[in-house]
């Protein structure tokens, strides 16, 4: 921090790294400390960021906290957040068994997780980390799956800005993040960003990371921003190696003996019977040999009975009894704030969140916590097997805390935007988590029930599920939950969404649900008719439909992907039922209008289009499409009318103003 960064030594990027305890968090929260009370602007980040796109927003949020708002960046991301509202709003339909759902159309292709199929490709330089996979596809495939994601996302969209703006929502949004880095960093004497556990989010982060900080992609960050990656493994080399002479390497350790009797020394603890049983003890991990420094124990009576594991003894220098019941249970939660604190710890410690706050091996995250892995895990392992029904109690409380939370936040919110808000999600993620730890065999359809849904969200939050699946399997020792969480987690990695593995996997699931399992073969069909799969997608939409015939959502598919293999009669069929089944659908109307027209029906296609500009007036998709019909039968006057109604909601769409082209043409009006 006191080093000119125009001095030629000047480093800007370091990267600290050390197996898991040995300090990495404590070393770079202090540093975070030290920089602010420098003067400098900082923003930390740990595994919580699970994307390119959350990684900013943190930033950008933390910054406002300090008082340099990135204004550009937060209208940008709103500008973001909208248009993909946009995109993904699909129209009503039914769920498996009649219940209400959401249609999912081809051509917006359920943009949650379709955004992310053909969006996110490497290849395309859009998703960081992924560029191994996008090397192994076709270079022809890559770009038809661009182009059909820019069709489908140009007809729900204003203006080509738009489209892009969700097509490669990272490459839109980081110039305008660094411009307004670089406001910051001309008012402030450093910025300084720390990216702790990397182990976890440089899969996601690299890439980017690396484009910002020491590539060409964007244009140099100025002098005075710093970089603090903190990890347990070596920077990843496919990724840094051509840059890493620029990387000051910070590896971290387990304390020597000296080092760990020095910080023994400055708590107080100064008996060499005391010291050698917390050397043993510890293996001296810092985090571990600081724990059971605390109390400053005075005589090797308090560390000496062999039969005592070792959470029972670095709990043993917290002397209120309960203060250590509620450091024994509060490492249940995979985090935790004030409120699910409360619900946590007993009674009589309900307000000694500050206290649990301050011990050594709770990391603080501005106003949540989370206790250290390596001293979490123990804990865990304790109170499962010291008392299962106990175990089961308090996983099923917490639990039900976080679902009160959730079903609060229904209240607030419309169904289609649960899972588009993260406190939503962050919430039933915890829920299930806490449900799976209580009775694996009991929570595991409800779990894969999430897993579905996700895959019907977003690839980041498949991972996220799948990760939790993971964490809650070791938690529990549950090895068939375990398994499942690896197996899902590869599977989201595996590909650019990973939905289709992901499907796969749950459908051989016994545990999943009628309803989940007729979802999952329609979500499946939709992503391989979006990649234009066709022979593999309608057995999937047949599966679906001979588990409930009147899945409105299936036979529009079903339907669709008739009509773009040429099979009209059939796609007819399916598209009718469809309708029948959901008539305020304005997609299947459109579909079977299209069909009409490539049948040289145009009478029954213009009733159709009527029909879905009808539904979704401010659709240009619908009413291109109707134009285009208008001059299949040579009505040039609506047909430009229409294109015209088009090209003003959506001005930036060249494939409106072509097609008004054409019907000049058709006019001989060249």
């Amino acid at each position: 921090m006191s080093r000119d960064p125009g001095d030629d030594a000047f480093q800007y990027l370091f990267h600290v790294h050390g197996q898991a305890g040995v300090g990495k968090t404590s070393l770079v929260r202090h540093w975070d400390t030290a920089a602010r009370e420098a003067g400098a602007v900082t923003a930390y980040l740990d595994d919580d960021v699970h994307s390119v796109i959350e990684a900013m927003e943190s930033i950008s949020t933390q910054f406002r906290r300090q008082g340099v708002p990135l204004k550009r960046f937060e209208k940008q991301l709103a500008a973001y957040r909208q248009r993909r509202h946009e995109a993904e709003t699909p129209a009503a339909t039914t769920t498996p068994g009649g219940a209400d759902a959401q249609g999912e159309p081809a051509h917006t292709a359920s943009l949650s997780s379709t955004m992310a199929a053909q969006v996110g490709l490497a290849g395309l330089g859009l998703v960081p980390g992924m560029g191994a996979v996008a090397g192994a596809m076709n270079p022809q495939q890559l770009a038809q799956s661009a182009d059909r994601m820019r069709t489908a996302l140009s007809s729900r969209l204003r203006s080509h800005a738009d489209v892009e703006l969700v097509m490669s929502p990272v490459h839109a949004l980081t110039p305008g993040f660094l411009e307004d880095l670089a406001e910051v960093a001309d008012r402030r004497p450093r910025i300084v960003l720390f990216f702790d556990v990397f182990e976890q989010t440089g899969p996601v982060l690299d890439e980017w990371l690396r484009d910002v900080l020491v590539g060409e992609e964007y244009p140099g960050l100025p002098a005075n921003v710093l970089a603090v990656l903190s990890g347990q493994g070596r920077l990843e080399a496919r990724c840094w190696g051509d840059h890493l002479d620029l990387v000051a390497e910070i590896p971290l350790a387990v304390f020597t003996e000296a080092e760990a009797r020095q910080l023994l020394a400055g708590r107080g603890v100064t008996s060499e019977d005391v010291i050698q049983v917390i050397l043993h003890l510890t293996g001296r991990l810092p985090v571990l040999v600081d724990t059971l420094a605390l109390n400053r124990p005075q005589h090797p009576g308090a560390v000496t009975d062999p039969s005592e594991t070792a959470v029972e003894r670095f709990l043993k220098w917290i002397t209120d009894p309960h203060q250590q019941a509620a450091a024994r249970v509060c490492a249940l939660p995979l985090q935790l704030d004030e409120d699910i604190y409360r619900a946590t710890a007993p009674e009589a410690t309900a307000d000694h969140y500050a206290w649990l706050r301050g011990l050594p091996f709770v990391s603080d995250l501005g106003g949540r916590c989370r206790y250290h892995d390596v001293v979490r895990a123990p804990m865990i392992r304790l109170q499962r097997t010291q008392s299962p029904a106990r175990w089961q109690q308090q996983h099923t409380r917490l639990a039900d805390v976080h679902q009160q939370r959730r079903l609060a936040l229904e209240e607030t919110l419309s169904p289609d935007d649960h899972w588009n808000n993260a406190a939503w999600r962050d919430h039933r993620l915890n829920e299930t988590y806490h449900r799976l730890c209580a009775g694996p065999e009991r929570a595991l359809s409800g779990a894969l029930h999430d897993v579905v849904q996700a895959c019907d969200y977003e690839a980041a939050s498949l991972h996220r599920w799948a990760q939790m699946l993971t964490q809650a399997g070791h938690d529990s020792a549950d090895e068939h939950l375990t398994r499942w969480g690896d197996r899902l987690t590869a599977a989201s990695q595996s590909e650019a969404t990973g939905s289709v593995s992901a499907l796969t996997q749950a459908l051989a699931a016994p545990e999943l649900t009628i309803a989940d399992r007729t979802l999952a073969y329609t979500l499946r069909g939709r992503e391989r008719r979006n990649a234009k799969e066709y022979d593999e997608a309608l057995p999937d939409y047949a599966a679906a439909l001979a588990i409930d015939p009147r899945f409105a959502r299936a036979l529009y598919g079903q339907g669709e992907t008739r009509r773009l293999l040429g099979q009209h009669e059939q796609a007819l069929s399916s598209l009718t039922r469809s309708i029948d089944i959901e008539a305020g659908d304005p997609w299947s109307f459109d579909s079977r209008a299209l069909t009409y027209q490539d049948m040289g029906r145009f009478a029954e296609a213009l009733v159709d289009h009527d029909r879905a500009v009808e539904l979704d007036p401010r659709s240009a998709w619908f009413i291109a499409n109707r134009g285009d019909t208008y001059r299949y039968m040579e009505r040039y006057d609506e047909a430009l009318a229409d294109h015209t109604r088009a090209i003003e909601l959506q001005p930036d769409n060249p494939w409106h103003t072509g097609m008004r082209g054409l019907t000049y043409m058709s006019m001989g009006r060249r």
